[in-house]
């Protein structure tokens, strides 16, 4: 299948990096890449992109899609280990940096994957396939107390612990295989009335691929990390798509700006702790009307800056 990925927020992002010609960038989430096709664009021959993915399907159409261009070096890797990233390709300090947590249209539409519950598939839910934790070993080796707890805390799913009780009940007789089979134990889980509104398998889905994939305990350190190696002026830009993700940028971006420890009531501070950087999104930035008309996928999409300083 070809890997296909409609970015979001595009020119929103590509607009609060405010590329340098000869800047380095790096993007976390090389996808389809269709964020770097537009920031290698801006890009002179002294300019360099880094792009990162930790799937390898989607770094060969990365290579295919921007070929034309000859400074991008790209990164078989997962993004937290920006730190490593950088350091092994003797890279200090970078210009600007974006993450689009977003999983892409060909690893939703792939069925073999997983990702999606519209579709029957073997449970895996890997972003990276070379990982040896996958939903399959979620679903069938997670205790009913730890089931519940990945329902509920990535899910925000108020019928976890039923949700979680009936996989159990379920795995007792024969081993979970399928994403249909996951299907068909939340339909039974949720009572008929609360499934009007919404898949009733898509925050299960959701919490599971997190699970798997590390993905909240990831950003934390990323994003830090990240704006350790910014230059002065140098900006931050993070796509995320569900309220978890957001919180966490959000409270992240919020403690980077204002890191002082000291007691309220001090009339000066005296840790010592400046900030790091300048929020530039006191809101997130969100889709246009027509930008979500055309791309379904965008809805939950919002955009967070900030700007080193």
């Amino acid at each position: 299948m070809e890997f296909k990925h409609v970015s979001v927020l595009l020119e929103e992002t590509i607009n609060a990096l405010n590329i340098k010609e000869d800047g380095i960038y790096v993007d976390c989430t090389l996808g389809g890449g269709g964020h770097s096709f537009e920031i290698a664009s801006r890009l002179s021959e002294k300019g360099r992109l880094i792009g990162i993915d930790q799937d390898t399907c989607a770094l060969e159409a990365a290579k295919e899609r921007l070929k034309e261009f000859n400074n991008i070096t790209y990164v078989h890797n997962n993004f937290y280990n920006i730190d490593e990233i950088l350091r092994d390709l003797d890279i200090p300090k970078i210009d600007g940096i974006m993450m689009d947590l977003g999983v892409s249209s060909y690893q939703l539409d792939e069925a073999e994957r997983g990702f999606s519950y519209m579709k029957d598939a073997p449970l895996d839910m890997r972003m990276n396939r070379e990982d040896s934790l996958s939903a399959y070993d979620v679903v069938n080796s997670y205790s009913e107390t730890e089931l519940y707890r990945v329902i509920k805390e990535y899910g925000e799913d108020n019928f976890a612990k039923r949700i979680a009780k009936f996989i159990i009940q379920r795995r007792e007789k024969e081993i979970i295989k399928t994403t249909g089979e996951l299907v068909e134990i939340i339909r039974s889980a949720i009572p008929a009335k609360f499934q009007k509104e919404g898949h009733p398998a898509k925050r299960t889905f959701q919490a599971i691929r997190i699970e798997v994939n590390r993905e909240l305990q990831i950003l934390n350190k990323a994003v830090e990390d990240s704006v350790n190696h910014l230059n002065k002026g140098g900006k931050i830009a993070i796509i995320t798509f569900h309220s978890l993700e957001d919180r966490i940028i959000k409270n992240k971006f919020k403690n980077l700006e204002n890191p002082c420890t000291c007691p309220p009531d001090f009339p000066i501070c005296v840790c010592g702790k400046n900030p790091y950087i300048k929020v530039i999104t006191k809101k997130p930035i969100e889709p246009s009307e027509e930008e979500m008309n055309v791309n379904s996928r965008s809805k939950s999409a919002k955009l967070r800056v900030a700007e080193r300083i």
